[in-house]
């Protein structure tokens, strides 16, 4: 029996095409200081040795933003052409710095303060840079608004995907991914249909990162990431997906090859 997937747009990160026909794509996470340049660009080049196709680095403050710049400088003088992903926490001018030196950024609307238009300008950057978006609602981190509406639930999620998706297609940005994580399975699970139903209503077609947050250590992870990932790819749903497991990154890498062969997926 053939899966038939979501038709979702195709859009670029980098050299990555994510949605429509193409493949399901692999991403893992740097587990280095991103300060650290050189320990850094070693573990990405491993990572992508071992096949992963994206690869994110946490960006919590200024300096980290910035040294983006030179660790995917040092990674293509060395041959390696992974395209990098920015993981924003707290601070929107971290964002704005990150945009103009990896090719996608991930903001969490929970976290995301928007004083001053800050996200205005990121999307003006991310257009001059050619920047991909990731909308990434967390289940852990859901703003006060949401809160007091919904609660803590997975239509909380969504809410909260639609409000930055929106704002997204007001100002005509278009390549844009959208994750709503949970480490509660069930929680994910259902976040992500209700969202895919949404969309399919409102005539939306962004492609969906999926992923369990905080799996677990490498067995717990690989169980509850296969359970929740590979239920959704069975549904259709699912552009590119990160396995996240207390462990190597290449690791992460082998268990998302994993999950899609153990869906039928061709890799």
């Amino acid at each position: 029996m053939s899966i038939q997937r979501r038709i979702s747009r195709k859009i670029r990160i980098g050299t990555v095409e994510v949605g429509g026909d193409a493949p399901v794509s692999i991403q893992s996470m740097t587990n280095t200081d991103t300060n650290n340049t050189a320990a850094s660009v070693a573990q990405i080049q491993r990572i992508a040795d071992a096949g992963g196709e994206l690869v994110r680095l946490t960006a919590q403050g200024r300096r980290e933003a910035t040294n983006l710049g030179e660790i995917r400088r040092q990674l293509r003088a060395a041959g390696c052409g992974v395209p990098l992903v920015a993981d924003i926490h707290f601070l929107p001018e971290a964002a704005l710095i990150a945009a103009a030196n990896v090719e996608k950024v991930r903001i969490n609307p929970g976290n995301f303060n928007d004083r001053g238009g800050q996200f205005d300008r990121l999307i003006e950057i991310c257009r001059e840079h050619h920047t991909a978006l990731r909308i990434g609602v967390n289940h852990g981190s859901l703003s006060p608004a949401i809160m007091e509406r919904y609660g803590d639930t997975p239509e909380g999620m969504v809410a909260s995907a639609v409000e930055y998706l929106e704002m997204c297609r007001e100002r005509n940005f278009d390549p844009v991914v959208v994750s709503l994580k949970s480490s509660n399975v069930r929680v994910m699970v259902q976040a992500y249909r209700l969202l895919a139903a949404e969309m399919r209503e409102r005539g939306w077609d962004y492609p969906l990162h999926l992923g369990v947050t905080e799996a677990g250590d490498d067995m717990e992870g690989r169980i509850k990431s296969a359970v929740g990932i590979g239920a959704l790819l069975a549904d259709g749903l699912g552009d590119t997906i990160r396995v996240s497991l207390a462990a190597e990154p290449e690791k992460e890498v082998e268990a998302g090859y994993n999950i899609l062969r153990a869906v039928g997926f061709p890799v």
